[in-house]
């Protein structure tokens, strides 16, 4: 495969504490493909660097707006204005603004993320640089053009996260990250890639695995991102109601709008 010339920049955001796990080798196979693919790449390793993941006073080394009552969000949106975030939050804020691309490397926690990611969406993506209230949300969030993607493992067989699985769809349990955190700060979400149970998977599969993953990267720039409902369905001045007239047309159709937004009907395929 010819190399691709860019002056892109791709951030690996890492949850993982075993440096000999999966996740490490996916992480190693981005950071490879990658670079062949021409991007200049950095790696955030959360656990490496005992990123704290609570959010605290210490978080901020200026003065508070209001030193009685901690109001983080408001606190964490003037520390990004005044450059007072802590130094640990301001060096991924800095990373999230030079990429173009960001990978979330993670294994999947009670369908969720680690908490250690969890508080790196909450310190990191703030108001005011990821995001604004009322007018710069979902696909017009501050984070607009920039493209995200999860990487995951799974402790639990593909059957097993399906719609007749009894974990259930696993698209229905990466929603609040890809629509409620990444689409929600304006991110182009793309298809996530899921590795359905690696512990239990053969030694040559999961090299195929690896394979797969890093010519999936190489061709990135060429997907589609996924189609989410456009925040401009919505009426920001009933508290983002869906606007009558977007959904008497959505009610035509015999299958929902998306995961979130089912309207009581079939859900979509995302896969």
């Amino acid at each position: 495969m010819a190399l691709r010339t860019t002056s892109k920049t791709a951030l690996i955001v890492y949850a993982h504490q075993e440096p000999k796990s999966f996740n490490a080798a996916l992480k190693d196979a981005a950071v490879n493909s990658l670079e062949k693919a021409g991007y200049s790449v950095e790696v955030s390793d959360l656990y490496a660097q005992g990123f704290d993941p609570r959010a605290t006073v210490d978080d901020f080394t200026g003065t508070l707006s209001n030193p009685n009552h901690l109001r983080y969000n408001e606190e964490a949106k003037n520390a990004y204005k005044t450059s007072t975030m802590c130094a640990q939050t301001k060096a991924e804020v800095e990373k999230v603004r030079r990429a173009d691309v960001i990978v979330f490397q993670f294994p999947v926690y009670w369908l969720s993320v680690p908490a250690i990611l969890k508080g790196w969406f909450d310190k990191v993506l703030v108001a005011g640089f990821a995001f604004d209230f009322p007018n710069h949300l979902y696909d017009n969030g501050l984070l607009k053009g920039k493209k995200a993607i999860l990487s995951v493992t799974t402790g639990s067989t593909e059957i097993m996260n399906s719609d007749r699985g009894v974990s259930g769809d696993i698209n229905i349990s990466l929603w609040p990250i890809q629509y409620g955190t990444l689409r929600f700060c304006g991110f182009d979400v793309m298809r996530p890639h899921i590795c359905f149970c690696p512990g239990y998977t053969p030694d040559d599969r999961r090299k195929e695995i690896l394979e797969e993953w890093k010519n999936r990267l190489q061709d990135l720039h060429t997907e589609t991102p996924i189609d989410f409902v456009s925040v401009n369905n919505f009426d920001p001045e009933k508290w983002f109601i869906m606007k009558e007239d977007c959904l008497e047309e959505a009610l035509k159709s015999d299958t929902a709008l998306s995961v979130g937004h089912h309207l009581g009907k079939k859900l979509p395929s995302v896969k």
